[in-house]
């Protein structure tokens, strides 16, 4: 088991904001290093929307790629994690403890959008990445204080 640290995600000035810049692709890719990505996969709009968003398009190992993109609901961010660096205050490498087997992380990056691709068709809200939006609306009602108004229209059967 770990941690994760998010002390850097209070102070929004420390970090990376990647708004715009992340993507779901449909594919798993083998790398975890740094590249180059904006002369290599270079989106592009296209006239087309769906439910009121406009479509971008881009090709991916010569594969074509149709995307929209999609924002965080209100209240919600994404964080991009990495290891935590093992270095004390003085910039020394900590010693690890013998019980220190969990690995910590910490916030590098943040974002509130991102773009979603699908190969050769069209994003659509039926798409399982789509639809799992909807469980922040779920978890929201699930967490909303219930009034004595409402504990009373239920008792009631519905009646007022």
């Amino acid at each position: 088991m770990g941690t994760i640290d998010l002390r850097a995600a209070a102070n929004e000035n420390s970090i990376a904001d990647l708004s715009s810049q992340v993507h779901q692709l449909p594919c798993c890719i083998r790398f975890d290093g740094p590249a180059q990505v904006s002369h290599y996969f270079k989106p592009k709009s296209i006239e087309v929307e769906i439910d009121g968003v406009k479509t971008e398009e881009a090709h991916f190992r010569g594969r074509k790629l149709q995307g929209a993109p999609i924002s965080l609901p209100s209240g919600y961010s994404g964080f991009v994690l990495g290891q935590a660096s093992n270095l004390n205050a003085n910039g020394k490498r900590k010693a690890p403890s013998p019980t220190e087997e969990n690995q910590c992380w910490e916030v590098k990056a943040k974002f509130d959008n991102l773009t979603y691709w699908n190969h050769d068709n069209l994003p659509s809200k039926d798409d399982t990445f789509m639809r799992s939006f909807h469980l922040f609306s779920i978890a929201e009602a699930l967490h909303k204080p219930v009034k004595v108004e409402d504990l009373v229209a239920v008792s009631n059967g519905g009646k007022g």
